[in-house]
């Protein structure tokens, strides 16, 4: 028998994380892959990453077109309402045996939601981590509660969903996947790296994402605008790359000062999305990551390379040494920088696990029999476990 894996994307940079899970699904004996394809992936604004899912070979079997115009609340609640429809109908016609979701977005959700409601198990990628500076903190943790097997990244995070009362035997701490990409990345030159950007060739290179820090009363253009300002600073040594914000409220608006800010600028270059393989080539080169990216936590410290974090979007997610956290605002933002350019990070150890996570989420899936039989949860009290 052939266990039938949904594994839902929604964004350039989840796909990156996820991507050698699906690769692992595929390889894996007794495992059917379906890839279902919704949120930025099909946006136009967002660089249309759907086709860097079939660029990597896959067969994309379902697209879900959910997002809404705008980035305001109403936007966003719009585009979890569409996402909520949009998979209810999949799986009315066609559901899989088991729906793996990442992570902690809005529209995974409504994703999930819509699983719960028609009976399709879920496994969960990403649970039990911390981020108090966003709503995604609630979301992970309700997906958690509607999910049926977990796959963490840490051992820490295991203990979290096991408090949330999920059956022990169903939390695997197996690591991050995005790890796993890393492990068989080979760079490209400097030169050819250049060159893809279409910018000359500079010593140093900083790498930037700043998403929409959604619980801060500041909201995140006037954060952004303070950020902008220090990258002004950096000096002729620096090629500054700038990546898109994601469709979290008021992202469009954020990405479109960076987007301005880059077009008047010699050595800073704005890109709705790098693409993971070029994105990873970003990292290589990098002397600096900064913004409040989960990469510059999950990612960079495997490059050995110093990450500026702002603000609290990233609140309480496991750190390594290269990480620096600052306030959003402009002087704190400059100190962090200087102190994060002067770390050795030769000998950094990232948290996140040794790049071997998505063989263990396939080998689970593939020893789980017959998935419905999770369906009925039974809520495990701390008092009556062991973990």
């Amino acid at each position: 028998m052939t266990l039938t894996v949904g594994l839902v994307t929604s964004t350039r940079a989840e796909w990156g994380l996820v991507r050698p899970v699906a690769t692992a699904i595929r390889e894996q004996k007794g495992l059917g892959l379906r890839v279902l394809v919704t949120g930025t992936h099909l946006s136009d604004a967002f660089g249309r990453t759907i086709d860097e899912v079939r660029g990597g070979g896959f067969t994309v079997d379902e697209e879900v077109p959910i997002l809404a115009d705008g980035d305001d609340a109403r936007a966003v609640s719009a585009t979890l309402a569409a996402a909520t429809r949009g998979f209810a109908d999949v799986f009315a016609v066609r559901p899989p045996d088991i729906l793996l979701v990442p992570g902690d977005r809005y529209e995974m959700l409504g994703v999930a939601a819509a699983a719960l409601v028609a009976r399709v198990p879920v496994a969960h990628l990403f649970g039990g981590d911390v981020t108090e500076g966003a709503f995604d903190e609630s979301i992970r943790h309700a997906i958690t509660k509607m999910a049926h097997v977990h796959f963490v990244t840490t051992e820490v995070a295991r203990q979290r969903v096991c408090q949330l009362g999920e059956d022990p035997a169903m939390v695997h701490a197996v690591g991050s996947p995005g790890l796993d990409a890393i492990r068989a990345f080979v760079p490209m030159d400097r030169a050819a790296f250049f060159a893809r950007l279409g910018m000359p060739e500079r010593p140093s290179v900083a790498l930037v994402t700043f998403h929409p820090p959604t619980l801060d009363d500041v909201d995140g253009v006037a954060q952004m605008q303070s950020l902008l300002g220090v990258l002004a600073g950096l000096g002729p040594e620096f090629a500054t790359i700038i990546t898109g914000s994601n469709a979290d409220t008021r992202g469009r608006a954020m990405s479109a000062l960076a987007r301005d800010f880059a077009a008047d600028r010699d050595g800073v270059v704005y890109r709705d999305s790098l693409g993971h393989d070029l994105y990873l080539n970003a990292l290589a080169h990098a002397r600096i990551v900064i913004g409040n990216s989960s990469s510059g936590l999950y990612e960079a410290p495997s490059f050995r390379i110093p990450t500026v974090n702002i603000g609290d979007r990233q609140r309480g997610r496991l750190r390594a040494g290269s990480v620096v956290d600052c306030k959003p605002d402009a002087a704190d933002i400059r100190g962090a920088i200087r102190t994060a350019l002067g770390l050795d990070c030769s000998s950094v150890v990232n948290p996140y696990g040794d790049g071997h996570a998505s063989g263990r989420i396939a080998q689970v899936l593939a020893g789980l029999g017959d998935p419905r039989r999770l369906l009925k949860k039974t809520f495990h009290d701390l008092g009556e476990r062991s973990t």
